[in-house]
């Protein structure tokens, strides 16, 4: 089945959204959300899907999430089908956003007044959108495509059913959260509350994207507590060197399976941070891994690490805090694959080639998953994600809303 997505009422709201600065702040991430500037865009959302006389519109005062529900028109029974995007923007500028639209991309270097440029050559993927409604930075903020194409795709989605009631369709759930890029947002998702059956996050990925395939992923803080004496009178005073023994300590994790040596579904151990003095060094390192048995190896690796130097020093100076984050979804999916399932045949009617991919980092959906609620991703359409670099077509998130709806229409129990 073709839908006729209204190209206009997509532009108009990515760009409404888009100029709305919703960037989330790791320092702050004890307060939900983050920033209050994400609760600017959650109101103008809220007000969107009560003017399409959606129903149970509201936004959550404990988790910051925006739902609402659009009821099932069909006799059939047919399951309530999430749809799920984030409000908030990556660690980069994103004030004063400024959209450049560009009608009818002709493959020619797009010039920005800050001297950056977009061309086909640096980014060969712009080929993909010639002749199409392209939109840009103006070279000084992100664009905010992650995830503001997801929320524009759902929002244009259920527009055109509301507006369009002889396609039949079940239930459909819409979330809006906060601070997904900051992995908070999802912590305080509320399933029972939210009462889908399946849900999709539509963060990010090239059109036809399907990712249920996430890593398994840790967080390793290390604690190293050196003693300072006057280097002078060192061996004698018995000064213990913390920047040493951390340096010491990232040499004792497999040099071979750092991130920038790794690809595809190879799992990785990647040190962020090193901040260190003679007094004090702390090391974070992220752990990830798809297979669940080879995850749990690598924390034991951090761990043995940890204890064989402790034990090598006159005291024990070395803390390790070490926390999961989240896990392989697919280990849930998997067990049902029915939503990948209809996605795959939705996009398939649509012309749409699936494209199936393990996803080397991980959603919403995956802490979302874990909560109960089986939640893969699907594509925003978007590329170049988190910088100046940021582009979008109005096309591609004319196909998003269309496999929504596509998705809802299929559906069965």
């Amino acid at each position: 089945m073709k839908y006729d997505i209204d190209s206009q009422e997509v532009l108009d709201n990515f760009l409404t959204y888009a100029k709305i600065n919703t960037r989330s702040d790791p320092q702050n991430s004890q307060q939900i959300p983050s920033t209050a500037c994400q609760m600017d865009l959650a109101r103008v959302l809220e007000q969107q899907l009560k003017d399409l006389d959606l129903q149970d519109v509201k936004i959550n005062p404990h988790n910051a999430y925006v739902t609402a529900l659009l009821p099932g028109n069909s006799n059939e029974d047919q399951p309530t089908i999430g749809f799920i995007a984030h409000l908030d923007t990556a660690d980069f500028n994103a004030e004063n956003i400024q959209p450049q639209v560009h009608y009818n991309y002709d493959g020619q270097p797009i010039k920005f007044a800050n001297g950056l440029q977009l061309t086909t050559t640096e980014f060969p993927n712009l080929k993909n959108f010639l002749g199409q409604t392209l939109i840009t930075t103006d070279g000084t903020t992100l664009l905010g495509v992650d995830d503001k194409a997801g929320i524009a795709g759902v929002m244009s989605a259920v527009s055109h059913l509301v507006q369009h009631p002889e396609i039949s369709h079940g239930p459909i759930k819409v979330g809006f959260g906060p601070d997904e890029e900051i992995g908070q947002g999802a912590k305080h998702f509320d399933v029972d509350d939210f009462q889908a059956d399946f849900a999709y996050t539509l963060d990010n990925g090239d059109l036809g994207d399907i990712e249920y395939e996430t890593f398994n992923a840790a967080q390793a803080i290390i604690d190293i507590q050196g003693k300072s004496v006057h280097p002078g009178q060192a061996k004698e005073g018995g000064l213990v060197n913390a920047i040493s023994i951390g340096e010491q300590l990232d040499q004792m994790i497999p040099t071979a399976e750092r991130a920038e040596l790794t690809e595809g579904r190879e799992g990785y151990y990647l040190m962020l941070k090193f901040s260190a003095s003679i007094e004090h060094a702390r090391l974070l390192y992220i752990i990830r891994d798809f297979d669940h048995q080879k995850f749990e190896l690598r924390k034991k690796v951090v761990q043995q690490a940890v204890e064989q130097l402790n034990q090598q020093l006159d005291q024990p100076r070395i803390q390790l805090k070490l926390q999961d984050e989240y896990y392989n979804m697919a280990d849930i999916i998997q067990k049902d694959p029915y939503p990948i399932e209809l996605a795959q045949q939705a996009l398939q009617n649509l012309g749409i080639t699936p494209k199936i991919k393990a996803f080397r980092g991980g959603t919403d959906g995956s802490l979302i998953t874990y909560k109960g609620l089986p939640t893969p991703n699907l594509f925003n359409g978007g590329d170049n994600f988190h910088g100046p670099y940021e582009f979008v077509t109005v096309e591609a998130m004319q196909k998003l809303a269309a496999t929504i709806i596509e998705i809802s229409h299929l559906a069965h129990k």
